[in-house]
């Protein structure tokens, strides 16, 4: 049976989290010598960019029904055409509503923000992510089948080109629980969730005409930037970057937090970085203790400075 995949696309254009869904939904199907059937809705993108991450066929859900984003509408569908007992979604925000509408469908397990392929298949075992990323839990499906969602970059996204098939589905879903209002997209920015580097700032910055050095850095080493939650509740910087337990949790490579004390609720949502830096002039800032690396002065000295070195070391 073949084990299936939620291909998220945003206006039909593929996101990094679809890729990284594949590649875990492939490095599961290597395991039980299944294959991998990848849904996605209303895309425009070929279905050869899912070929290359490992998915064997392709379906391509055709619904003008669909095209405003509705949790229990998208979940119809993949229930209409995810026959497997494994199903993998990406733990994108309109993802995590999407799959647990669809356990309750299936009568399913659902097992969110996974880290690692599973341990064991039979039963579903498999390691999570709890207690908003400051510890970790070993989960376990007793269910027939199972939903689990990945945690954006903790497995990553690796290619296993594959000679894939394309099938398309012209369903009709009902989609009355939603009616869209009106609609912006930012352009020209880094998805904060999926960005592997991410420099972040706080009041440390004194004003919101400072942030022209966070942005140049950001700039430098193609990265996203962010804030805590105090600067973006006084307007400094927009809610979309705001990273903490009440803003959006990020597992970057590199996070960078530039003037932030280190309060838990922001640690909450940024400690599943891989590499955490810090910069304060306050050597007592409690984020010292959760950071790799720390270091102790004027952030207006030390951000110009690093952003020319890398630079310079970028040629």
């Amino acid at each position: 049976m073949a084990i299936f995949v939620y291909a998220e696309n945003i206006n039909g254009i593929y996101k990094k989290a679809a890729f990284e869904a594949v590649s875990y939904a492939k490095s599961i199907a290597e395991k039980n010598g299944e294959s991998v059937t990848a849904v996605s809705i209303n895309p425009t993108d070929s279905s050869e960019l899912l070929y290359k991450y490992g998915a064997e066929k392709v379906i391509n859900i055709k619904d003008e029904g669909l095209k405003n984003f509705s949790a229990k509408a998208y979940a119809q569908a993949m229930n209409e055409v995810a026959d497997g007992n494994i199903i993998v979604f990406p733990h994108t925000t309109d993802a995590s509503s999407v799959a647990p509408m669809l356990a309750v469908m299936k009568d399913f397990s659902l097992i969110t923000n996974a880290l690692e392929t599973p341990e064991s298949l039979s039963p579903f075992q498999v390691k999570r992510r709890a207690f908003s990323g400051k510890g970790v839990m070993h989960a376990k499906a007793d269910a027939s089948g199972v939903i689990v969602t990945v945690s954006q970059n903790a497995f990553g996204v690796k290619e296993n080109p594959v000679a894939g098939s394309e099938e398309v589905k012209d369903l009709a879903v009902t989609n009355e629980d939603t009616k869209v209002l009106s609609h912006e997209q930012s352009s020209g920015k880094l998805d904060l969730k999926e960005a592997e580097v991410v420099v972040s700032a706080g009041r440390g910055m004194k004003g919101p005409e400072n942030w022209g050095m966070i942005e140049d850095l950001a700039a430098t080493l193609g990265a996203a930037t962010a804030c805590s939650k105090p600067v973006s509740d006084i307007g400094w910087r927009p809610h979309s970057e705001h990273v903490g337990q009440t803003g959006k949790a990020i597992s970057p490579n590199l996070y960078i937090a530039v003037g932030i004390s280190g309060a838990i609720q922001h640690l909450a949502g940024v400690n599943s970085s891989k590499t955490i830096v810090v910069i304060n002039n306050d050597a007592e800032a409690p984020f010292f203790k959760s950071a790799d690396y720390g270091v102790v002065g004027d952030a207006f000295q030390i951000i110009p400075e690093l952003n020319a070195k890398i630079k310079a070391l970028k040629g």
